[in-house]
């Protein structure tokens, strides 16, 4: 072999890039000899660009890039590392190699040396064996310089560069290494190490192996919920493949998920680091979001794009193709080769969409997850405002201004339109473009005829500044956070679309030149016709997202009021008003929906104008035939166009939508905090440091609601040391608020307020108690001392209680401690207090609702003694009716009088007063008659143990049930309307693609296998290819005997180069036929999701409304409200949708199989392979996944049910200083509920992966059967569209059915809620009169229990109470069943029907009696009546039975001594802007205003002071002297003047009979 010269190795190693005029060659599908050398060179140059970057710019980018462009919430590079096994730490040291690493290097000099060997041995191809030196080159370097340990992303670039150029020219040029096969040896081998050091590094951990690895499961270990998941151990290959998924997919596989088998959130995904590192971002809510996300969008928007280029290219490729074969002879080599880049392009995307899945995911859940903890933490400051949202109007005195300082507060005004105004300001200082001048135009236009149609009208209405309601705040939680999170996943489509449209128009010109001008116009006329309706679609989703407020409030009420409801036979009225505001919320979604089919018409006309314009002209005014090989690539690039245009709109409309929903999300957030909040949003329960003097003054303050004006106290002066404070004063006269105005729950006016920064333990009036067990109550966050926990459950008389129950302590108590009397409930948030290491405790009447003897027992056991251990130096304010048992303990007493002032005095001042002593005595007196109890027992007894229910989850695929029970609900005959129109658009279609093949061959001029070589070589949308090939070969017909086919259109109309406007008029024809029919199509959907969502939504809540009350007892409000708002907003949404798409690609799949089988039978072999293929890696997923669907839906049920136990007692968190545990709480649940959707779209991935792969390789070997079949060009072509429809059409009913089956988990769910079993109605109906004032009422041999499960309550009970007696006092011990008499009236509870017992009234079993009949004429007041959001009208009378004056009547007796109440005064939901004893009191004056023959009080005056509670009494035996009032009541005053008396025991009658006579009853 001759020496090589200086000159000649130069050559050799730089070649001539100035010999290089075109790289590719398309008609051969191969390289440029002269540019060999340059491509040989790219590899290079990418080493060198990433070195520099790496290098030169990396580190100057690292210091000074965006805060937005950083990776928020990564771990910590390791320092040090831990040994697993002993546990010592020692340093890190850069220069160990890992054997994965040492192998790397040795790989690439490998290389390096085998190149320089080959290049000296065959000089003549040195230039192709030289490529891989300078590359390996580069990585050896970078390895040895920084000996990475984990996957080094630089060495990555370059070598798979290096890799793709070498199989590129191997592919292009197989002898580009010489024909010898010792220098393809040597050109293989080099390729082959360049592969394997592409293996290594993809098995290379992406995690520094020396971080600490505790507690992180092992890729393809054994999931369980202990351990993280494995993607923070994962290389980059199982990340790639989404292999790491397997052990779960395995196990989901062979049997039902649960919660203990999915791991932990990945550490990025942890919303406890995520909400810290958030709440410290500044500004509004939107930029928060974009700086903790940026890089993820950005790195999503790259990929999409990447993946819309490859979509793109596709077409081209297909083109090339298709030329090959159709040239005389045919090129199957070049075929192939385009064949393989359309392989490659496939593979590209498919990868780049697994990556693209994975950062989206991570935009959506940890933008959802950080406004979530978001919102939590701004409920946790917010102040409790007591007035719902939109009722502000009615409200006397409340404040509606902004804020004076607005440069304090977030403005949400500015959140997305601060750009537009920079627009508008730069428009000003430059002369209008054209474009600006028609935009002009149009807008003048628009205001023209605004006036004319309501819909464009601005609504005048004054801007809702209210703050946000509780039903609000949860459709902010529910809703709006999923709107604007969900726009954080398709970010990229916001580039993409634009992108595709442009490169569309880009295409179509290079075709029709400046003809396609004019179709350009139609598509702006179109656009500005889109921007109207997209104002009226904007006005309409406004007001519907008030609406569902609205209903979302009202349904919150009626589910946790559901029991009072159906005691007063109230719930028919109140389910009246939620189907009304449902109806509303329905026509505003239809309306919603029209304006968006509207829009989407427009689009569809649009995309058949455009092309139908530029044709005529291209014809008329360029004078050009439009032959088929010009009208069908055009035609493909129309269709793209059109994609993009349909697109494109629903994607400003979601924006729209998000732009609504970030708007709500940003008022909520501005809205005032509380003032003198001093929580830090982390921290623990009070400040640093010692604590201060004990001591609570206030002097000369005024305090007022929050957002009131009018003070509800005044002037207040009182201060309080260690000791009994004793605070009273007549009901609602402001005790309550002056606790509130102590714990900073008020705004405060004036004045000066001096209380420790320490935790407070606050006892609420209305006890609140959390869903978990007696002894995590009464713990609330503090570490469990057995000693104190003694003495606290001694010192509260629950000992007795506790060993009643079969776990103590642990007894579950259930949602607001239904499985608790009222006084064990008031003990239980008495103990919580007294447990505590508070200094301070504010005890608002804790002992009201107990008995005397237990209520002066307790008082003894923590005030007899000064030096008791639960009381002795804390500074204790307690408020109380009772003013003589708890007077003897207090060392001062401080009165609310009227005009919201309080007056103070000490026992040695009282004492020295002899007015005041007068005073006190008469309060005293008022309170006196208590000291005689009617009983030595209590109020009701406790319902069973068991109370809350596990969550039903269905096992297996959603069964065909629930789908047809969905397709009723939709209504039969729009599903048949929606299928019919679809099958005539797609017989349209086929007629329309004919039709233009006609046109095209009416010149007369078509060169043979125009029309099947251009229809086919750029194909958009994914219908038109098939569609076009399949027409020609179905409606093509051979002519017989000199005849031509019917379907001959050139035989009815003249030649087009005559006349060409008789086509095109068929052409239009033939668009409008596919727009009207694909619009009937979509009409029908939109009613198939009106009647859906009406029908399912009106039957679940009469389900609800009628079922059995134990179903009450079992199911958690958040559970229940989980579903009939998270999931009937699925129903109301993409059910239809969805089932529709499964439909049509069932058809579509049918076709193409039925045409493949047809045509070209060997390929159905092949397709039945794939098919099979197919479903078998779907049938891997669908288990997993709906195992995931089912516990994320479920998991979501605690996130809203802690919400709305938050709300309720948020005055009590905040007292305790408990913040931090409750923002730790929703950190856990929304980490529980998002893991599970987490791992749900990770497997969605998963199954994208492998359908994406299978299709590309299913097509790729199709096309090589198809070419090696020596087939003519038209009839690859053909089979080839028929193949990729039947593939695509495969794919996607796939992965739609499983999508579906997601879906339908929450139809699913809804379904369950109808099969509810139902309380009897009762067959006989009662006359008008019934009951008289003389009917008996009648136990007898009544056995009752509360499920079939249980012991008896009440066992053999019989009596009888005379006709005509007024007054009944029933009185026992607790437990001794006196709640379950009482509720047995209402037919709540029936007899044991095994023992023949019945209960009657007058003669009338209610067993069998109409329940509504019975309800409607028993009243039943309990001891916490339920009031609702409204006005005092709606809840005296809310089924609006009595007329004006007599609701105002009975208001004045009830009230009149409260306050200044009117009808119209508001009323919060629950009553929280009302006392205990005033909401008390509406519950009376219920039971007046009813007036029915039997009247139930169940200790309803236990909360109102003695000298109200008798002048109730006598209003009481006034008002309902024609009634018989049955008194459950521990006051002795409350049963006094009874004549008639049961005593229970145990659940066994003690004395039925006259009150002081002899018993009745058995003993």
């Amino acid at each position: 072999m001759a020496p090589t010269s200086a000159s000649g190795w130069w050559d050799t190693l730089w070649p001539c890039y100035s010999c290089c005029r075109r790289i590719w060659i398309p008609s051969l599908g191969t390289f440029s000899p002269q540019c060999l050398g340059v491509v040989g060179h790219i590899p290079l140059w990418i080493a060198f660009l990433t070195v520099t970057l790496r290098y030169g710019l990396g580190p100057v980018w690292a210091r000074y890039r965006p805060f937005w462009l950083n990776r928020f919430a990564a771990e910590k590079k390791a320092t040090s590392t831990v040994d697993q096994e002993t546990g010592d730490v020692s340093e890190v040291r850069r220069s160990r190699w890992t054997t994965w690493t040492f192998s790397l290097l040795l790989l690439c000099v490998g290389a390096v040396l085998l190149g320089i060997t080959g290049a000296v041995i065959w000089s003549d191809v040195a230039q192709i064996l030289l490529i891989p030196i300078g590359p390996a080159a580069i990585s050896s370097i970078i390895l040895t310089l920084e000996r990475p340990r984990t996957l080094p992303g630089a060495v990555l670039i370059i070598q798979t560069a290096l890799l793709l150029v070498e199989l590129a020219i191997s592919i292009a040029m197989p002898n580009a290494a010489g024909n010898a096969w010792p220098s393809t040896a040597v050109w293989a081998g080099e390729i082959l190490l360049i592969f394997a050091s592409l293996v290594v590094m993809l098995n290379m951990p992406m995690r520094d192996p020396y971080m600490d690895s505790v507690g992180i499961s092992k890729p393809f270990a054994a999931p369980n919920s202990h351990v993280r998941s494995p993607e923070d151990l994962i290389t980059a290959w199982q990340w790639m493949t989404v292999s790491w998924l397997s052990p779960l997919m395995k196990l989901g596989y062979n049997r039902q998920l649960n919660e203990d088998d999915v791991w932990v959130l990945a550490l990025e995904f942890q919303h406890g680091r995520l909400h810290t590192l958030f709440r410290e971002l500044t500004g509004t809510v939107l930029v928060r979001l974009l700086k903790a996300n940026g890089l993820d969008l950005v790195i999503t928007t790259c990929l999409g794009i990447l993946e819309c280029t490859v979509e793109l290219i596709e077409p081209v490729l297909l083109k090339q193709f298709l030329g090959a074969l159709s040239s005389n002879p045919p090129d199957k080599r070049t075929a192939m080769i385009y064949a393989g880049l359309t392989l490659f392009g496939r593979l590209v995307k498919a990868q780049s969409s697994v990556f693209g899945t994975w950062f989206c995911r991570r935009n959506y859940e940890r933008s959802r997850g950080e406004m979530i903890t978001m919102i939590y933490e701004k409920t946790l400051r917010r102040k409790a405002f007591t007035f719902p949202s939109g009722a502000t109007e009615s409200i006397e005195g409340t404040s509606q201004d902004e804020p004076d300082s607005p440069s304090d507060r977030i403005s949400s005004a500015t959140t997305l339109t601060d750009s537009e105004s920079h627009r508008s300001d730069d428009a000003d200082k430059a002369e209008p473009t054209r474009y600006e001048r028609f935009a002009t135009w149009v807008h003048g236009r628009y205001q023209v005829i605004k006036p004319f149609i309501p819909q464009l009208r601005a609504p005048q209405v004054k801007p809702d500044d209210s703050p946000s309601s509780i039903g609000k705040i949860m459709n902010i939680l529910r809703s709006d956070v999923y709107d604007v999170a969900q726009r954080f996943w398709e970010v990229p489509v916001i580039f993409t679309k634009p992108f595709n449209f442009i490169f569309s128009v880009y295409l179509i010109w290079k075709i029709l030149g400046p003809a396609a001008l004019s179709g350009a116009l139609v598509i702006l006329l179109g656009m500005a016709v889109n921007v109207l309706l997209m104002k009226v679609f904007v006005n309409i989703e406004r007001a519907r997202r008030s609406i569902t407020d609205v209903k979302l409030q009202k349904t919150s009420q009626f589910v946790e009021s559901i029991r009072h409801l159906r005691w007063y036979d109230w719930q028919d009225a109140w389910l009246a008003q939620i189907m009304d505001s449902r109806r509303a919320e329905l026509v505003k979604r239809a309306t919603a929906n029209i304006v968006n089919l509207l829009m989407k018409t427009i689009n569809s006309l649009m995309g058949f104008l455009f092309p139908l314009a530029a044709f005529l002209a291209y014809t008329l005014i360029s004078k050009k035939p439009l032959t088929v090989d010009v009208a069908f690539p055009a035609l493909d690039l129309f269709s793209m166009l059109e994609s993009s245009l349909r697109e494109m709109p629903e994607m400003f409309q979601t924006l729209l939508n998000a732009r609504v929903s970030m708007q709500r999300i940003e008022k909520f957030m501005t809205e005032p905090d509380r003032e003198n909040d001093d929580w830090d949003g982390q921290g623990g329960e009070g400040p640093d440091g010692p604590l201060g003097e004990l001591e609570i003054a206030l002097e000369g303050a005024s305090f007022s609601w929050p957002g009131a004006t009018k003070e509800v106290l005044k002037d207040v002066t009182f201060s309080c040391k260690a000791g009994l404070t004793m605070v009273c004063g007549r009901v609602g006269i402001g005790k309550t608020a002056l606790l509130q105005a102590v714990l900073g729950e008020l705004d405060q006016d004036g004045g000066e307020r001096r209380v420790p920064r320490e935790v407070i333990a606050y006892c609420a009036q209305s006890p609140w108690l959390e869903s978990m067990s007696i002894r995590d109550n009464i713990l609330f966050c503090s570490v469990y001392d057995k000693a104190r926990f003694d003495q606290v459950i001694d010192a509260c008389c629950l000992r007795d209680d506790l060993d009643k129950f079969k776990s103590k302590d642990l007894t579950l108590i259930g949602e607001n401690g239904v499985g608790l009397s009222g006084g064990q409930r008031a003990r239980v948030a008495l103990a919580r207090a007294l447990y505590s290491r508070a200094r301070i405790l504010l005890l608002d009447d804790p002992i009201a609702a107990l008995d005397h003897q237990t209520a002066t027992r307790i008082l003894q056991n923590l005030f007899a003694n000064r030096q008791a251990p639960l009381t002795a130096g804390r500074l204790i304010i307690f408020v109380t009716h009772r003013v003589d048992i708890v007077k003897r303990y207090a060392y001062q007493v401080v009165e609310v009088v009227e005009g919201g002032q309080v007056q103070t005095f000490s026992m040695e001042e009282l004492e020295n007063n002899e007015r005041e002593l007068e005073h006190l005595a008469a309060l005293a007196a008022a309170q006196a008659q208590e000291a005689s109890p009617a009983n030595e027992g209590e109020e009701e007894e406790p319902v069973p143990d068991k109370f809350i229910q596990d969550e039903h989850r269905v096992h297996g695929g959603v069964l065909a049930s629930v789908y047809w029970r969905y397709i009723k609900a939709g209504k039969i005959a729009w599903w048949f309307t929606m299928i019919g129109f679809f099958t005539a658009y797609r017989v349209a279609k086929v007629g329309y693609f004919w039709f233009l093949k006609e046109w095209g061959e009416g010149y007369g001029e078509t060169p043979e296998n125009a029309h099947s070589l251009h229809v086919l070589g750029l194909s958009g949308h994914p219908d038109d290819l098939p569609q076009a090939v399949f027409s020609q070969h179905v409606f093509y017909q051979t002519p017989v005997n000199g005849s031509s086919s019917w379907l001959d259109f050139s035989r009815y109309l003249p030649s087009p180069a005559d006349n060409v406007m008789p086509w095109a008029l068929g052409l239009l024809v033939l668009s409008l036929i596919q727009v009207f029919t694909v619009t009937c199509s979509d009409i029908a959907l939109v009613g198939i999701i009106y009647e859906a969502g009406k029908n399912l939504f009106h039957e679940t809540m009469q389900r609800v409304s009628n079922a059995t009350f134990r179903f009450y007892d079992v199911t958690p409000v958040g559970r229940l409200m989980n579903r009939l708002t998270s999931d009937m907003g699925t129903v109301d949404g993409s059910v239809a949708v969805i089932l529709q798409s499964v439909t049509w690609n069932a058809f579509s799949w049918l076709s193409a199989i039925t045409v493949i089988a047809t045509i070209t039978p060997s390929f159905l072999i092949i397709s039945i392979v794939m098919t099979g293929a197919f479903f078998w890696i779907f049938d891997r997923f669908l288990p997993t996944s709906q195992s995931l669907r089912r516990l994320e839906t479920v998991s979501l049920s605690p996130l809203l049910s802690n919400f709305g136990t938050l709300l309720d007692g948020l005055a009590t968190v905040r007292a305790f200083r408990a913040q931090p545990h409750y923002q730790n709480r929703i950190v856990f649940t929304t980490d529980s509920f998002q893991r599970m959707d987490h791992f749900y779209w990770s497997l969605q991935s998963w199954l994208q992966y492998r359908f994406d792969l299978l299709s590309a390789v299913t097509t790729f070997a199709l096309t090589l059967t198809a070419v090696l079949s020596g087939l003519s060009g038209g009839t690859v072509g053909f089979v080839l569209a028929s193949a990729a429809n039947f593939v695509r059409s495969t794919h996607t009913l796939c992965r739609k059915y499983g999508e579906l089956q997601m879906q339908f988990v929450s139809v699913e769910r809804i379904v369950e809620l109808l099969g509810l079993e139902q309380e009897p109605e009762g067959s006989f109906k009662p006359p008008a009169a019934w009951p008289l004032y003389g009917d008996a009422i009648v136990f007898d041999r009544v056995t009752l229990r509360y499920d079939p499960e249980f012991e008896p309550v009440l066992k053999n009970v019989s009596f009888t109470i005379p006709g005509g007696t007024r007054n009944v006092a029933v009185t026992g011990r607790t437990g001794s069943g006196k709640s379950t008499l009482a509720l047995s009236l209402l037919g709540t509870l029936h007899p044991d029907p095994g023992t023949g017992g019945s209960i009657r009234i007058g003669g009338v079993d209610l067993r069998d009696v109409d329940k509504h009949a019975l309800r409607r004429n028993i009243t039943f007041v309990a001891q916490d009546p339920v009031l609702f959001a409204g006005t005092l009208r709606d809840n005296l009378d809310p089924a609006d039975e009595r007329g004006e004056t007599e609701r105002a009547d009975v208001l004045q007796r009830v009230l009149g001594m409260s306050g200044d109440f009117t009808l119209d005064s508001p009323v919060d939901g629950g009553g929280k802007n009302l006392s205990q004893g005033q909401r008390q009191l509406v519950g009376l004056g219920r039971a007046i205003l009813r007036r029915s023959p039997v009247v139930i009080m169940d200790e309803a005056t236990a909360s109102i002071d003695g000298e109200t509670a008798r002048y109730i009494q006598r209003l009481l035996r006034e008002e309902l002297r024609y009634s018989t009032v049955i008194t459950i009541a521990h006051k002795a005053e409350a049963v006094e003047g009874a004549d008639w008396e049961i005593v229970l025991d145990k659940g066994e009658i003690v004395k039925a009979g006259p009150r002081g006579g002899d018993a009745e009853g058995s003993a």
